[in-house]
């Protein structure tokens, strides 16, 4: 699975637009009164303006072998959310190491290099090395349902973890990040999981899927 377009909303375009802008050096691809994106690698990130919006976890896969550069590029740029002392966090089963940060909206951004994806480069990082982003987590009351929609629509697959309290559908390229708002919060800061809604498209089995989340409920659209 591979995200193509992740539509979040935010109730500060300005404040965003600076940080992902200025702060993070992502060049703006579009915008308007209502809306800004960017251009993250293969994926757009856009924002669209809503009154209410709550906080996401999303995350952008980096070159496998770049952890530590994204690290000192990002503590020029941000604080870094820690893991008790853990900048860097390493995912052993999932052959990934993570470092988390917060947008301006106290959205939980994370880069991850995974290692089975053999995305090295001698490249020095910036903001350019930014490769897709691979997650969006997806806070409910069932996980099983949500997995029964996308697997029967679009067959995905678990890729890691159950049916209890998380479960990461999809692949390393891109992951629904499916967690039980009511048992678990948001990892490392135990932030609590809204279930904020977003739309997201989607390329898997070499076909193109629109899935929406609103009110804790997932379609394929």
């Amino acid at each position: 699975m591979k995200i193509s377009e992740l539509t979040l909303y935010t109730s500060n375009l300005k404040a965003q637009k600076e940080f992902y802008n200025n702060v993070l050096n992502i060049p703006l691809n579009s915008e308007s009164e209502n809306h800004i994106d960017f251009l993250i690698g293969n994926s757009v990130l856009r924002y669209r303006y809503a009154s209410n919006s709550k906080p996401y976890h999303i995350a952008i896969n980096i070159p496998s072998n770049k952890e530590h550069e994204a690290l000192a590029w990002l503590k020029e740029r941000v604080a870094i959310l820690k893991h008790f002392d853990d900048e860097i966090i390493d995912f052993i089963n999932w052959n990934a190491k993570a470092i988390y940060f917060y947008d301006a909206d106290k959205n939980i951004i994370e880069f991850i290099a995974r290692k089975n994806l053999k995305t090295d480069t001698s490249t020095v990082f910036n903001s350019d090395a930014l490769l897709e982003i691979s997650e969006i987590g997806v806070p409910v009351n069932q996980i099983e349902q949500v997995y029964n929609t996308l697997h029967n629509t679009c067959d995905l697959g678990v890729y890691f973890g159950n049916f209890n309290k998380f479960c990461a559908i999809g692949g390393e390229r891109g992951l629904f990040i499916v967690i039980d708002k009511n048992s678990k919060n948001w990892f490392p800061t135990n932030d609590k999981a809204f279930a904020s809604a977003f739309n997201v498209k989607i390329l898997a089995s070499n076909q193109r899927y629109t899935i929406d989340f609103s009110k804790g409920e997932l379609t394929i659209v």
